[in-house]
């Protein structure tokens, strides 16, 4: 059996998905919009060391396997293919047709997989230590990278969007303010954003809402751009990011505490002390707004230790149900008064960012190098596909800190309807 054609019967033959390989042989229609090229024997052996997504990823992030045509496209077509839909026989049949020489080969990752090995030295999961190297890996690329792909707003975080052809930077603008009117915000009030990014929640309380507001994040080039986009817009006697550990700010009697995208780092045995953190830095009264992807029910695993997501973007990272953190919540003292699922604004988020990242794709690829270009372009058109159909979602979850008598200082109905 050639090789282009066990990748064919991988994925199907309605797929309209062309093959190539290194032994010439080939599968698929002719004309597709779509082709794999698998270049060397180093793909295979990836992909029969790490059957699936992990060897997939390794191979194309490595260069040994090329994609011809759009990449959501590809993953769309192929979102549920796995080697499990071979017969046994046809397994049989791909092990003869290779050889054993790709079988036996060793090949080491590709150097931008983080090895399991150097976090296992660094602590249990979600230690201060293996948190900050988890954080560094992911976030501290390149400020440059992050500024072609995430467009001036340098939010990296799900954008809300007013109207199905508003662009990124009004979906970004939209996301920060109607999470600052979920919270309330007023002149004069003391804002927490944990987590915060390059500042984007901290400069919108501070400049649009007269907010003093403190960011803190574990990236130390997030902080350092952060801080100095501060001091440019005028904001450093309002605004603040700190590179700090969120468990470590002491200061509290805080009026509102927002986190945008950093539950999904917590992990799923930290999640009732971070939120029981959060509940001590707020007056009575005071709101939290948490924003963060999840799972779509509480049956899927929250943790995939071999996931290319895993390996590759956001290392430790677990996912819990929406319903599962609002149970936390609750059970913290929180008293719920609003939830909602953006899944759909995801989807449309990261179709801007790999828009981005094709519009400056050379000069990424110099900044970065190829490797951890190739990462970020599978990584984001998979995530697309997976808000899509419904894989992962993403919510915002707005609670309150009652007073000792029961009262929630809400209003009846807020003055801005939220969407």
């Amino acid at each position: 059996m050639a090789l282009a054609t066990i990748f064919e019967k991988i994925v199907g033959s309605d797929a309209n998905i062309a093959f190539m390989a290194y032994d010439g042989s080939k599968a698929g229609p002719d004309g597709a919009d779509l082709a794999i090229e698998v270049k060397s024997p180093i793909a295979v052996a990836y992909l029969a060391h790490a059957p699936g997504e992990l060897g997939l990823a390794r191979a194309y992030i490595s260069g040994h396997l090329d994609v011809h045509g759009d990449m959501y496209t590809l993953l769309d077509r192929m979102w549920n293919i796995t080697t499990n839909d071979l017969s046994t026989s046809e397994k049989v049949a791909a092990v003869r047709a290779l050889g054993v020489k790709p079988l036996l080969m060793r090949v080491p990752p590709p150097p931008q997989e983080m090895r399991q090995s150097a976090l296992a030295r660094l602590g249990s999961r979600h230690a201060k230590q293996r948190d900050a190297e988890a954080i560094h890996h992911h976030y501290d690329v390149s400020n440059r990278f992050y500024e072609w792909v995430l467009g001036p707003s340098m939010a990296y975080t799900c954008a809300c969007y007013p109207a199905e052809g508003s662009t990124l930077e009004e979906a970004q603008y939209a996301k920060f303010d109607l999470v600052a009117r979920k919270l309330g915000l007023e002149p004069g009030m003391r804002l927490l954003d944990v987590g915060c990014g390059w500042g984007g929640m901290v400069m919108h309380a501070a400049k649009h809402y007269g907010v003093k507001a403190l960011g803190v994040t574990l990236s130390r080039q997030q902080a350092e751009w952060a801080q100095k986009a501060i001091v440019d817009a005028g904001l450093q006697d309002l605004a603040e990011v700190r590179f700090m550990d969120y468990r470590d700010v002491k200061e509290s009697g805080f009026d509102a505490v927002s986190s945008i995208g950093l539950t999904e780092h917590i992990g799923k045995d930290n999640v009732p002390g971070y939120f029981e953190f959060l509940y001590g830095k707020l007056k009575p009264g005071g709101r939290i707004l948490n924003h963060c992807i999840t799972r779509p029910t509480g049956k899927e695993k929250t943790f995939n230790k071999g996931g290319f997501i895993n390996r590759y973007v956001f290392p430790d990272g677990e996912l819990e149900s929406v319903g599962w953190l609002i149970r936390q919540m609750e059970d913290l003292g929180f008293e719920i008064r609003h939830e909602e699922n953006l899944r759909e604004h995801y989807a449309k988020t990261l179709r801007h960012w790999c828009d981005n990242l094709d519009a400056n794709w050379d000069d990424a690829v110099q900044e970065v190098g190829m490797g951890t270009a190739r990462v970020w372009a599978l990584y984001m058109a998979g995530c697309i596909v997976g808000f899509e159909r419904n894989k992962v979602q993403l919510h915002q979850v707005l609670g309150v800190k009652l007073d000792q008598n029961g009262r929630s200082s809400v209003p009846l109905r807020p003055a801005l309807d939220w969407p």
